[in-house]
């Protein structure tokens, strides 16, 4: 394990932050694993007033992911708590594209001096996924030098599609829709091939009132550093402006029945999509699947209703939703539901 100037071997256990906290089962959570403090290049604010945001986010989790460094990993120890999980981890900054080690060892560092002509990304894969870990595609159409995403995504086990404010004022911005048309493109590829590769949203937080715009809301057994990985890693997620804005999704056939990142045997009979949304006022519900947007629906004035829509394993191969504000913005997207 490569260590930041023996970080992890100076600092006693107590230091870091639990990988698990005690009393909460099974259930969706929500969490920001993009998350910068004053020890990142341009983040203002402590750890301290990190925690305190999340909090106040109505965040049940979040992971600290300093730009090539674990100076923080030990600074976290006491703001965790029974209502806040902080998961362990680190931001490469490559020169051509940056991504997220998640769930790393405390006091582990991922190299990150190396482009894409070096051929080398796949070793330092390999060594988060050894400690346990997650990697994620950070903002790849990021607009600025190193941010733009260059490496293929093979080997990375999710992306980040929806990054949040740092970079403007919108809460959705034109480099995460051409970041979420890459990964949708590529879902029906993936699914034939029997593995496809999840999305997940993140704030990028350097300055105060970012942390969790947006957010990812996790299903997972229990709310763990592990749990809540293998639920992000498994697609059990959607994505979330904020936490005002509810989901939940649900396709039906032959009285079975799956949700989000699961998959659902239909038997070749028709199958009945069912969304539940809350929080976004005269917005728009979008279904989505290997055909495009295949049916709309408004929302009311409250900002809460059930659409349903109809299909078939021999129609769609999958099936995901889009919730956005009457502006165009985006409030909320999905994980696929799978059809066989």
């Amino acid at each position: 394990m490569v260590t930041d100037d023996g970080t992890a071997e100076q600092m006693s256990k107590s230091q870091f932050p639990p990988r698990r906290v005690a009393g909460r089962g099974h259930g969706w959570y929500r969490g920001d694993c993009h998350v910068h403090s004053v020890l990142s290049n341009g983040g203002e604010l402590t750890p301290e007033q990190l925690a305190a945001g999340a909090r106040a986010a109505g965040l049940d989790f979040i992971a600290t992911t300093e730009h090539n460094t674990s100076e923080a990993h030990g600074a976290w120890g006491s703001l965790a708590g029974d209502d806040l999980l902080v998961i362990i981890g680190q931001e490469a900054t490559s020169q051509t594209g940056h991504w997220l080690a998640l769930g790393i060892n405390p006091g582990q560092v991922v190299d990150w001096r190396y482009r894409v002509r070096n051929d080398m990304i796949g070793k330092y894969l390999d060594q988060v996924h050894q400690a346990g870990g997650l990697c994620v595609a950070a903002h790849p159409h990021a607009p600025y030098p190193s941010g733009v995403f260059m490496y293929p995504f093979d080997g990375f086990d999710v992306v980040e599609v929806w990054n949040g404010l740092w970079t403007s004022d919108e809460p959705w911005q034109a480099d995460n829709g051409a970041a979420l048309a890459e990964w949708g493109r590529s879902l029906a590829v993936d699914i034939r091939g029997g593995r496809w590769r999840p999305a997940m949203g993140n704030s990028d937080t350097h300055l105060e009132g970012q942390i969790g715009t947006p957010h990812t809301v996790v299903l997972a057994d229990e709310l763990s550093t592990d749990a809540v990985l293998s639920g992000i890693r498994a697609g059990r997620s959607w994505i979330a402006e904020s936490a005002t804005v509810e989901l939940s999704l649900q396709v039906s056939a032959g009285g079975r029945s799956a949700h989000i990142g699961e998959r659902l045997d239909t038997c070749g009979g028709p199958a009945v999509v069912r969304v539940d949304v809350r929080g976004v006022p005269s917005g728009t519900v979008s279904f989505h699947t290997e055909r495009g947007t295949v049916h709309r629906e408004s929302l009311p004035g409250n900002g809460s209703d059930v659409s349903e829509w109809r299909t078939s394993a021999e129609e769609s191969a999958f099936v995901r939703i889009e919730v956005r504000h009457p502006s165009g913005h985006m409030a909320a997207l999905t994980n696929p539901i799978v059809l066989s």
